[in-house]
């Protein structure tokens, strides 16, 4: 007998582990996606070219999770298979008991069923949180591989919130490919720091499809770097595994799913923003990763600020936009921007509360303590435009833009503007650039 399965997610590992545990396996019938995390991805389906047409010729319907008890009862469900990520443990097995009081069995898959080989040599980066500092960690190992002489391909996590078929395998190697394949605000923060730097990076949906298109890359590859999202474990097995933790968050790395499973599966650890963490943070991070990771090598790391224009953040009243993900689900109560701001001697942090419209109005209610500061959520055409009218109508005299882009050419900023950056920079040893020569020895790797 099949056992009717639903995947609950959000756009993005529930559709892996789809393809490579339940595509093609005749014991289940996924009778169903649900979504959460991400607006408007519910009410879609996963398409049946995607699915497998043998077995889904109608595809696989996307619900919202709140419909979860419904769905469980009426389609008659065995399992119901936690697929998402950056979720404090209380909140996972609150939907557990959802789950098993509707009736039915709650699981969750491991790396084992889920992880793709490669044909390259794999290192892998995640975190313990969104917004501990991985991208530029990621940007980090590739900027020492490339002074190596060596063809990085970097595959980033999952963020196909439009036509799922489309996005199946994604090349992205120009700024050009960004507008070509429609991306949202928060993907172009994942994508364009790396083709500005001349890498090349894919993502999409079908990950062994994707790989394989790497493996293969026609700028060539030498190494596969696995770019991770919010705090999930890689896709793909890692030859290197490594963690980025942070400080600011203390806590965070023994209380969220799956944060937990990278801080224990990590050969190395950065805990990063040491140069704005307490010590005691800093120590209690230390402690918790010691004991649930003993052999683990730690890296400690900062995150140092640049900013193009001070002059129009000291004494001036500004609003400070930053990274989207980072305050919503990542639960940031501030981030580069607003430390930006702070010790560039801004007159007044800008509350955009009462200013917002539409979807910006909508993310505020739904999480309500983002705080004094503008989250820069862009996930579709309605999302930048209320994000534009947003910016328009807050009365400032400087936007402070924190995101990992030039976000002024997406939304069009009719007020004076400041750019904030930041890269990682290991402090001391151990650090990155003697952890990847060991790598590139390992592995035959020298050019």
């Amino acid at each position: 007998m099949k056992k009717n399965v639903i995947i609950i997610g959000a756009a993005g590992r529930d559709f892996h582990n789809f393809n490579t545990y339940f595509r093609g396996n005749a014991n289940y019938n996924v009778v169903a996606f649900t979504a959460a995390q991400i607006p408007d991805i519910d009410g879609r389906k996963y398409p049946k070219e995607l699915a497998g047409e043998d077995l889904y010729p109608a595809g696989i319907p996307i619900h919202a999770e709140e419909d979860l008890p419904r769905l469980i009862k009426e389609l008659k469900v065995d399992d119901c298979v936690f697929s998402y990520s950056d979720v404090p443990y209380p909140r996972v097995m609150n939907l557990s008991a959802v789950v098993n009081a509707a009736g039915a069995n709650f699981l969750l898959l491991g790396p084992r069923d889920t992880m793709v080989s490669s044909t390259k040599p794999v290192i892998a980066v995640g975190a313990t949180r969104t917004g501990c500092g991985k991208s530029q960690t990621s940007r980090r190992i590739i900027e020492i591989l490339m002074e190596k002489g060596l063809k990085v391909v970097a595959v980033r996590h999952p963020m196909p919130y439009g036509d799922l078929n489309a996005q199946k395998v994604q090349r992205f190697a120009t700024v050009e490919d960004l507008k070509k394949h429609k991306c949202t605000i928060e993907e172009m923060e994942e994508y364009e720091p790396h083709v500005v730097r001349g890498n090349v990076i894919y993502a999409g949906v079908d990950y062994e499809a994707i790989l394989r298109e790497a493996e293969k890359d026609p700028n060539g590859c030498d190494v596969i770097l696995w770019d991770g999202g919010n705090n999930d474990f890689p896709f793909y097995k890692p030859d290197l595994m490594i963690g980025v933790a942070d400080p600011l968050r203390p806590g965070a790395e023994v209380s969220y799913y799956p944060g937990e499973v990278v801080a224990r599966m990590s050969d190395v650890i950065v805990i990063n923003k040491i140069d704005s963490a307490s010590l005691e943070n800093i120590n209690a991070v230390r402690a918790n990763l010691a004991k649930v990771n003993p052999g683990a090598i730690i890296v400690d790391g900062a995150s140092p600020l640049t900013v193009d224009k001070p002059e129009l953040i000291r004494g001036k009243k500004v609003l400070v936009v930053e990274d989207g993900p980072t305050l919503t689900h990542g639960e940031m109560k501030i981030g580069a921007g607003v430390v930006a701001a702070l010790k560039h001697g801004a007159g007044e942090l800008v509350d955009p509360r009462p200013y917002t419209v539409g979807k910006l109005s909508e993310t505020f209610r739904i999480y309500p303590n983002i705080g004094t500061l503008l989250p820069a959520m862009g996930y579709g055409d309605e999302q930048v435009r209320d994000l534009e009218k947003t910016i328009e109508n807050t009365p400032c005299d400087t936007v402070v833009i924190a995101t990992p882009i030039d976000l002024s050419r997406i939304v069009k900023i009719n007020k004076p503007k400041v750019k904030v950056g930041y890269d990682l920079q290991e402090i001391g040893t151990p650090n990155l650039t003697g952890i990847l020569d060991e790598f590139v020895k390992k592995h035959n790797l020298v050019k």
